[in-house]
């Protein structure tokens, strides 16, 4: 009795992503800590120096976080209501915050009582920052308004009053110590000098401004709102130089890389996207469970942290390096262990002794096997199969249509069944690879069933799907067809004819042009 043979599923190539450096190196981040918080995160900060805490605004709190913990390592609780937009001095002393009520407040890092309480916007503060001197602050609020606040004295120096809607967003010049940047929902980026009574340049984003970044050099500025990110070059006016579509919902945050040559963008639409700052390109994307709001890399890119509309703070830690030499050094031993004698050639007395191989069939394998055809079937029309390596599906079909008993295993199904078998075909048959086999099993199909055709809607609606793919396809074929039409005109018009009546003979620097016979 001949032994038998496991069935052969055909290989096809895949085209796998392009790995690039990117995304070797985007990759590199461990499995993500979820903490959850009282309220939607609405800022994430991380602090300028060592050991790079960061500070996470939700509900009417702000934690302060280190670099590994998953608990709090201090909080400020005292506001009436929601507190926004904390951020971090560049020292890593203070932290200054906005709030519902409209006050400003500013914290010590080592204490919990605010050192300073900043009164003059009306409507609640969303956006405040330190300008680079350290020791003044500006600040945007609903209220339509802009100002800037001296620390020692706890004074307003100046109040802008430009725009025409909620101003959300803002940043500071590293530059200049005396210019900042505010976002409004009127469409419009302002850029104030607090030397002057009134904004030095006006850029028009077109949609509600969520976010605004300046570059570290201070000579390009993005904004993001809707679902465009854009590229402002500031020394040249203002000048738009790229914009970018690539979220399918409203950007709400953006941050860059500690190189500055990666951009970060975080989007309702749950994606954090990551463009190179030369091409402004997507060099890689990471999905989230919710709507992003905030998001924050750490200086030195270890940490990656986001936040969620639903509360939930997202973490990613950088994996350490692994060190390659110490663990070849291990293997070595082991591996000459395994090689020894393996290039030993056996000699004309030696008499060599062969282990048998055991082959372990899989459960289609042995059911076919067992000729029990419409078993195979079913056991290769389970999710993890018809799903993921649907060639399987394919490849056992094709052996019982070679045996012959692949009508017999596709009739006395029940709706169920038939339903399976039916989506199956009408989301492959399209595929080149699977077609000639499941044109088949379409049509012993339709034969099979045709009598209870009418009795099942659930049936009839996969038997409708299943003509309007095939309809879909033959139309997508016949076009395919006018085109390939059109590139073999195209084609031809391109190629060159031989002279039929002229030819030029040079020789000795001489042209002479040879006429045809007319008279033969």
């Amino acid at each position: 009795m001949a032994t038998y043979k496991p069935v052969v599923v055909q290989t096809f190539p895949r085209l796998g992503e392009r790995v690039t450096q990117d995304t070797v190196y985007w990759r590199g981040y461990k499995t993500p800590v979820q903490i959850k918080e009282f309220g939607a995160v609405n800022k994430i900060d991380f602090s300028p120096v060592p050991p790079y805490n960061y500070a996470v605004t939700a509900s009417s709190r702000i934690h302060i976080y280190g670099r590994y913990s998953q608990e709090p390592i201090k909080t400020f609780s005292r506001f009436r209501d929601a507190a926004y937009c904390a951020t971090y001095r560049d020292d890593g002393n203070l932290l200054v915050a906005g709030s519902e009520e409209g006050s400003i407040r500013l914290f010590d890092i080592s204490g919990k009582a605010p050192l300073r309480q900043f009164d003059g916007h009306t409507k609640p503060v969303h956006v405040v920052g330190f300008l680079s001197d350290k020791y003044r602050i500006f600040s945007g609020g609903d209220d339509y308004s802009s100002n800037l606040w001296d620390i020692p004295s706890a004074t307003e120096i100046v109040s802008y009053s430009e725009h025409t809607d909620y101003v959300r967003c803002g940043c500071a010049s590293k530059v200049n110590a005396d210019v900042f940047i505010t976002g409004s929902y009127d469409h419009t980026v302002k850029l104030f000098d607090a030397r002057t009574k009134s904004s030095v340049m006006t850029i028009e984003h077109g949609q509600p401004v969520e976010s605004v970044l300046l570059f570290p050099s201070g000579g390009l500025l993005v904004s993001a709102g809707g679902r465009y990110v854009k590229v402002w070059d500031v020394l040249k006016g203002g000048q738009l130089l790229v914009s970018l579509k690539n979220h399918h919902k409203t950007v709400t945050c953006l941050c860059l890389n500690s190189s500055g040559q990666r951009l970060l963008s975080g989007s309702l639409d749950r994606h954090v996207k990551i463009y190179s700052t030369t091409s402004y390109k997507v060099v890689h994307s990471f999905n989230y469970a919710t709507s992003i709001l905030s998001l924050a890399l750490s200086p030195e890119d270890e940490t990656i942290v986001v936040g969620m509309t639903n509360g939930v703070l997202n973490v990613k830690h950088r994996k350490p390096e692994e060190r390659k030499e110490k663990s070849e050094k291990k293997r070595q031993p082991a591996y000459r262990t395994y090689v020894k004698g393996r290039t030993y050639i056996p000699k004309q007395e030696d008499f060599c002794v062969s282990k048998p191989v055991k082959r372990v069939l899989r459960k289609y394998d042995k059911l076919l096997k067992s000729f029990h055809s419409s078993k195979a079937l079913d056991a290769v029309l389970e999710p993890p199969i018809r799903l993921y390596t649907p060639e399987v599906t394919v490849a056992v079909m094709q052996e019982l249509h070679r045996r012959g008993t692949l009508r017999s295993a596709l009739a006395g199904r029940d709706e169920k069944q038939i339903n399976l078998l039916l989506t199956f075909v009408a989301r492959r048959v399209i595929e080149p690879r699977f077609t000639p086999i499941l044109v088949t099993v379409a049509d012993m199909i339709t034969d099979i069933y045709q009598p209870v055709v009418g009795q099942s809607p659930i049936v009839d609606r996969q038997f409708l799907r299943l003509q309007e793919a095939i309809g879909k396809e033959i139309d997508y074929q016949e076009e395919l067809l006018e085109v390939l039409g059109m590139m073999d005109t195209l084609f031809a018009t391109f190629t060159k004819k031989r002279a039929t009546y002229l030819e030029e003979n040079k020789s000795n620097g001489l042209t002479e042009t040879i006429k045809p016979n007319t008279n033969s």
